[in-house]
């Protein structure tokens, strides 16, 4: 596949992710059968995707999309960190923190309850 253009870019969450790969899949039917050879590399990646997207989604896409929305608006916190967040669902305030681990600043215990709180509200 040859792409031409970038025309949005954006992060998704692993069940947005799903969701647009199964869209993908009931419209791609018919380009299957025009390029049989180009298309067999672009199956086995949708393929991969989509096991690894059915497999590892928590939520559904509004659900964690709403999450990633209302994760956003806490204090310290970046919209990747709010989709790995979504996609990983952490329980305990160490989940959270291993997921911080990276950044050069530690939250509060404050700040890790208000984002177990807003996970639990979602859950």
């Amino acid at each position: 596949m040859i792409v031409k253009e970038i025309l949005d870019e954006s992060v998704l969450t692993l069940a947005e992710a799903k969701e647009t790969l199964q869209t993908l899949r009931g419209r791609g039917r018919g380009a299957e059968k025009e390029e049989e050879g180009a298309e067999e590399e672009i199956r086995y990646e949708r393929r991969k995707a989509s096991e690894h997207t059915s497999k590892f989604a928590k939520q559904g896409a509004e659900s964690s999309r709403a999450l990633v929305d209302e994760l956003n608006e806490l204090p310290k916190m970046k919209e990747s960190i709010a989709v790995r967040i979504a996609d990983l669902v952490p329980k305990s305030p160490n989940e959270v923190r291993a997921i911080y681990a990276k950044e050069r600043f530690t939250l509060t215990e404050a700040d890790i309850e208000s984002i177990l709180d807003a996970i639990a509200k979602h859950d």
